[in-house]
């Protein structure tokens, strides 16, 4: 497909937040200060790069990267629940692989966001536009969502916002990760915003369309959802884009909101994707032990798909953390010979905040997978999710990472 007969509204949308945020970055530029040098000014972020920063400068000596990255690109993958850091030095240079982190939760389900309070991870281009060291959840970078094709596409009234990468590993509707993954990509993305790069790219994509197993899943969710498919068909042939060149797609919106970039792999059909990752290992099951069977008590539609307020755990989210560490620790026995175990833990949290349903959907074992799910439904009562002033049930997903770094 060739850009030279898009029509005029397309670039438009595209451009305009680009715009208008570009006056604050002449700003900026027109100031004496550093972004590198701001940073360093605040004591946090001061200490972090003190900690930090000549353990990523070896890393990337490691790897034979060049320190710091002037380009920063980050792919997200929601189903897989993973992160890519991608980096190079000059536009000439095709981007090389730096890190994969580990997401510690995928919130909502496949899908973009369309609205406050759907709970919905946003699927699609965008660019990191805030940093936020004194953030609750240790420091986080913001998204600029809703972007052109959200405020076309998403509740006109109430879209939603507020969508950050960002420390403490719990979940929260956005994008968590660890609070040391956090602190490298900070330290990453300011080194590149210092050195000029104002729109770092953040793309988030359904499924990592190199694995077949996810690529599985997404076509199975296809078969129920199929109006999703348009929009998962454009986010697979940016994926492609990135895959064939080793740049980040020119990806633009059209007049009725939806993503436009240039082809860059043959129109199969979904299924048909190379192996060019390895399938992940089945979940590993000790012999004579029978696991228990979870059954959700709570009809899928009496689940709410959206809430005003999320379920707040008993002392906030750092007793929450504390929780998660000690469900860690005490799971460390069960590893099996295994050196680690990423554990996606689904759970729902009913109108009176009792955990009433609770099953690790990948990753562990059976004897790990069984105590995990008993932690989790020996959880203390929450405060429960508010909708529209009741309190509804709500299904949640979270990450126990046991034996990680």
């Amino acid at each position: 497909m060739s850009f030279k007969n898009v029509f005029p509204a397309l670039l438009f949308l595209t451009f305009a937040g680009i715009l208008s945020a570009g006056t604050l970055s002449a700003q900026n530029a027109g100031s004496s200060v550093h972004f590198i040098d701001y940073q360093r000014s605040i004591p946090k972020v001061m200490d972090l790069l003190n900690r930090k920063e000549d353990t990523l400068m070896k890393q990337f000596q490691e790897k034979g990267l060049s320190w710091p990255a002037r380009y920063v690109y980050i792919r997200s993958f929601k189903y897989d629940s993973q992160m890519e850091v991608w980096v190079k030095n000059t536009k000439e240079e095709k981007y090389k692989l730096f890190k994969t982190y580990k997401i510690c939760a995928m919130a909502g389900t496949l899908g973009p966001k369309r609205m406050a309070g759907d709970y919905q991870v946003p699927e699609g281009f965008y660019y990191i536009n805030e940093f936020n060291p004194r953030s609750e959840y240790h420091l986080s970078l913001g998204l600029n969502y809703p972007n052109a094709s959200d405020r076309i596409l998403s509740d006109s009234l109430q879209p939603g916002g507020d969508i950050y990468i960002h420390g403490s590993c719990v979940t929260t509707g956005c994008i968590p990760i660890t609070d040391g993954q956090i602190e490298e990509l900070y330290i990453l993305a300011a080194h590149a915003k210092d050195m000029g790069e104002d729109f770092i790219p953040v793309h988030i994509f359904p499924v990592n369309f190199n694995n077949p197993r996810s690529v599985d899943y997404l076509n199975k969710y296809l078969q129920t959802f199929s109006e999703y498919a348009p929009f998962a068909k454009s986010m697979r042939t940016a994926f492609y884009y990135f895959e064939k060149y080793r740049e980040v797609p020119f990806v633009m919106v059209n007049a009725k909101g939806e993503y436009v970039t240039e082809e860059a792999a043959p129109a199969e059909a979904l299924v048909k994707v190379p192996n060019l990752e390895p399938v992940a290992a089945p979940v590993k099951k000790k012999p004579g032990h029978v696991r228990t069977e979870r059954v959700n008590p709570i009809p899928e539609d009496d689940l709410a798909k959206a809430v005003d307020k999320l379920p707040e755990y008993p002392g906030g989210n750092a007793a929450f953390q504390d929780f998660l560490n000690k469900v860690s620790k005490e799971s460390l026995k069960d590893l099996d010979g295994q050196s680690k175990a990423f554990v996606m833990v689904e759970y729902i949290i009913d109108s009176t905040g009792k955990t009433v349903y609770a099953k690790v959907i990948r990753g562990g074992n059976d004897t790990m997978n069984e105590k995990i799910e008993d932690a989790f439904l020996e959880m203390p009562q929450w405060s429960p999710a508010n909708r529209t002033g009741a309190h509804v049930a709500i299904r949640l997903k979270q990450t126990v990472m046991v034996g990680a770094d």
